[in-house]
């Protein structure tokens, strides 16, 4: 439970860049939608190479803490600052500013996630125990988002996220809540060390088998389609319930808790039928299920709190089973690639899914609100839209999710990595390290004969 409460920071920070940061600095920079967008997607996309880096040096990292852990703890101060500066921007903010501050957030966030993974990774190997694990540090990072959504409940309206006044007062927040839950993950959870393994140096050989493993490139664009359906909603998810379905600022963020709070509910049982059914095949039904509450969510008449509730439970339940299981079949694939390999490449596999959230996330603010921008939209608040306007900005935000999210579960199929070839990989791993052990073992105790003579 300790070690799940480091996907807090994360989720927080996921919470606020995705829905609520982008309409802030679109109001506050008082320029164009797709100046914001573009920005946005520039930063991410520059983002892109510090992944790969990260995870190549997380997995070359050895420590008597542990590869990943060390990493962990690191990523606090670099979020220290870059929460302070993009909460608390001066009046004189520009777009670069906004370049130059969030591409530290994300740097942050990709050394909270990629180390929390692979750490995940590393504490078991059973193909069914990381559907559980990975669903407990989901359920965790959806009640963390869900407390930050009933921030105007809990503070009696004192903080509201979708508040461009709450701004300051969030990022002191999210900056003490992500010490305290760091710092009991790091003290509560010993990292399992990998034996070294029997085979030290790296070629290119090495890195072509991850980028043509064909399991992991089955997930790469499984991830990228199932990241740019819900991301294509979340910059304009203020817009949406605001101006299309008219609930106020208030309601608008008590909205976002059935749809977090789902996962709560959803991560665990999902991992239960990803166990019948295996874990590429509960994502696809997941995916048919998130198409079909969507539509359902776009019928439900404007301004009726609970039937919306309802409905953003029932996406928030299906989109749940994405992030927690596709997460759990990397760690199958880098058990596959260190049996291939005989190198833990843990770290940079967990980067290139980590690419394919920020990328897919990049491309949806950078494609999305050039198109508001072409119906007329205006983002401004108390601005009137006119209905064409609304009916385009209903259109981005319903049916784009549908097809991309549809498309993610169509590159799942033929994906082979089940239950049953997963443990053959585990058996033959397990050998091969008690082999690697007793080699080990033989060394050490023929270094020592060959000392005894000299001793004497």
């Amino acid at each position: 439970m300790a070690f799940s409460l480091g996907s807090v920071p994360a989720a927080l920070m996921a919470t606020m860049m995705g829905v609520y940061l982008p309409p802030f600095y679109a109001g506050k920079l008082g320029t164009t939608l797709t100046a914001v967008g573009a920005t946005i997607g520039m930063v991410r996309l520059t983002d892109l190479g510090v992944d790969l880096l990260l995870g190549w040096v997380m997995d070359k990292t050895r420590t008597p803490a542990g590869r990943y852990r060390p990493w962990f703890l690191a990523a606090l101060p670099v979020l220290w600052i870059s929460l302070y500066q993009v909460f608390n921007p001066p009046a004189d903010a520009d777009l670069g500013y906004l370049f130059t501050w969030y591409i530290l957030l994300y740097v942050a966030y990709s050394m909270l996630v990629l180390a929390h993974s692979a750490w995940a990774a590393a504490l078991s190997g059973d193909y069914h125990e990381r559907s559980r694990m990975f669903g407990w540090m989901l359920g965790v990072g959806v009640l963390a988002s869900s407390m930050l959504q009933a921030t105007p409940i809990l503070t009696h309206g004192a903080i509201k996220p979708a508040d461009p006044g709450s701004m300051s007062v969030l990022g002191w927040v999210m900056i003490l809540v992500s010490t305290v839950t760091v710092l009991a993950a790091v003290v509560s959870t010993p990292e399992r060390l990998a034996p070294l393994a029997h085979k030290q140096r790296t070629s290119l050989k090495d890195y072509l088998a991850i980028v043509s493993n064909k399991s992991m490139l089955r997930l790469i664009g499984a991830d990228l389609f199932l990241a740019l359906g819900p991301g294509a909603s979340a910059p304009i998810y203020l817009f949406f319930f605001h101006e299309s379905k008219g609930f106020s600022l208030a309601a608008v963020s008590l909205l976002l808790i059935p749809y977090t709070g789902a996962g709560m509910i959803g991560a665990p049982l999902w991992g239960r039928v990803a166990q019948r059914l295996g874990k590429h095949r509960t994502v696809q039904l997941a995916a048919v299920g998130y198409a079909i509450t969507q539509t359902i969510l776009m019928l439900v008449p404007a301004g009726l709190f609970w039937p919306t509730f309802l409905s953003m439970f029932s996406v928030g339940f299906c989109g749940s089973a994405f992030v927690v299981l596709v997460r759990a079949m990397v760690a199958d694939v880098a058990d596959e690639l260190r049996l291939n390999t005989g190198q833990e490449r843990a770290g940079v596999l967990y980067a290139l899914v980590t690419m394919t959230q920020k990328f897919g996330s990049s491309v949806a603010v950078a494609i999305i609100y050039p198109i508001l921008d072409l119906v007329g939209f205006d983002p401004k608040p108390g601005a009137a839209n006119t209905p064409e306007a609304i009916r385009g900005l209903e259109m981005c935000y319903v049916f784009a999710p549908i097809l991309l999210v549809v498309i993610g579960a169509v590159c799942l199929i033929g994906y082979k990595l089940d239950a049953q070839r997963q443990s053959e990989i585990r058996a033959a791993l397990d050998e091969m390290e008690s082999r690697d052990f007793d080699s080990a073992q033989e060394g050490l105790v023929g270094a020592g004969e060959n000392v005894a003579p000299a001793a004497e």
